[in-house]
């Protein structure tokens, strides 16, 4: 099979699942065409199936703002046409699914079919989607796509909430890549870190607001009053000056690491007692998937996706969006030795629900009956 993979080139979730997954249907045989602006962060080996084609943006004068959408769907109509593509599948709505819509029907002005389907991955609908200057555009490229999938039942009764879709969602949960997420053997980073064999706490996010990196804070600065610990924050983002003067106006700032981005985020979680997500909204909640799979457990926020990921009492906890003192609570429980084992194996046993080798067929049996109806209806293929 033949597939056109577009999305954002960047370390956000749905650029992250999209390029697992681009790679891992590569691997399994599959040809897989990468349509973006930039290479996508986790687009790092080689492998003969593999192929990416960067968006070329022109700039003029006229243009106060490039127009991408157009570049990008004149590429796809290209990539499409001389690679002879399956399938086209487009992670996040905006503004992937209306390109798409647009190449669809110049390629059809060709004779030529192509299925498409949409992954719904989370902001483009629970934010940005909602915008009154983008949700009719978004309503009807998600209707017009052939197909369309949704990482977590949260989102998609969400989309059907707040949108007025015709279509089908069907969830295919994100995954994890069990070979590469596990737990290592870091003693001298632990020793580093932890020379007196601190509990080890860990966050990972773009530090925007939805993400709350100030309960975050709030929540290790209550934990290390009981129990003597660290805190290792990776990411980067707007959030991330203010939560630094937060750290010295609390005079814990010998206790927080900011580490900034990491490619290799699986060595900072192989040396963690316990991940904090105490986010506003989370579609899914890859980053804590990538905890679990080290053996991390999770704090967590009931929002969105996560409880079907972390499940409470087991895994983790959840608790009440900005309810520190809960968290806080759970925190100290598992972080207690006595407890502490066992929460770290029910993590591990959850994330192998997601193992990529048990979702990546799911998307591949998606393309098929997809591909399948559409053939069906117009007699046509590539």
């Amino acid at each position: 099979m033949k597939i056109g993979i577009v999305c954002y080139p960047t370390f956000g979730g749905s650029g992250v699942v999209a390029t697992e997954l681009g790679k891992e249907l590569a691997l399994k045989g599959h040809q897989v065409h990468f349509i973006t602006y930039s290479q996508p962060a986790r687009l790092d080996f080689f492998n003969e199936n593999l192929f990416y084609h960067e968006v070329y943006i022109p700039s003029y004068p006229l243009f106060q703002y490039p127009p991408y959408e157009l570049a990008l769907a004149s590429k796809m109509v290209d990539i499409a046409r001389f690679e002879k593509l399956d399938v086209l599948h487009v992670h996040y709505a905006i503004p992937h699914a209306s390109a798409a819509y647009m190449a669809k029907q110049i390629l059809r002005t060709k004779g030529i079919y192509i299925p498409v389907i949409t992954t719904l991955h989370g902001t483009d609908i629970t934010l940005v989607g909602k915008d009154a200057s983008f949700e009719p555009v978004v309503t009807f490229s998600i209707n017009q796509s052939d197909g369309v999938t949704a990482v977590s039942e949260s989102l998609r009764t969400e989309t059907y909430e707040f949108f007025q879709i015709e279509k089908e969602i069907e969830v295919i949960p994100n995954f994890i890549d069990l070979n590469k997420f596990k737990r290592q053997k870091k003693e001298h980073f632990r020793a580093a870190i932890s020379p007196n064999n601190e509990k080890l706490l860990v966050h990972t996010s773009n530090f925007r607001g939805v993400k709350r990196v100030e309960d975050v804070i709030r929540i290790f600065a209550k934990v290390r009053e009981k129990i003597s610990s660290k805190l290792l924050l990776v990411g980067d983002g707007p959030e991330r000056p203010k939560m630094e003067k937060l750290c010295r106006e609390m005079k814990i700032c010998n206790d927080v690491r900011f580490l900034g981005k990491l490619e290799a985020v699986e060595e900072v979680l192989s040396i963690a007692d316990l991940f904090l997500m105490p986010s506003e909204k989370e579609s899914f909640g890859l980053a804590a998937l990538e905890a679990m799979a080290c053996e991390v457990p999770v704090i967590s926020t009931n929002a969105g996706g996560i409880p079907e990921l972390n499940t409470h009492g087991v895994t983790g906890f959840v608790s009440e969006v900005g309810d520190v003192d809960d968290m806080v609570k759970n925190a100290l429980y598992i972080l207690d030795d006595a407890n502490l084992p066992t929460f770290k194996a029910n993590a591990l046993a959850r994330a192998h629900v997601f193992d990529i080798n048990k979702i990546v067929p799911l998307y591949v049996q998606f393309y098929q009956r997809i591909i399948d109806t559409q053939l069906a209806e117009t007699g046509n293929s590539l």
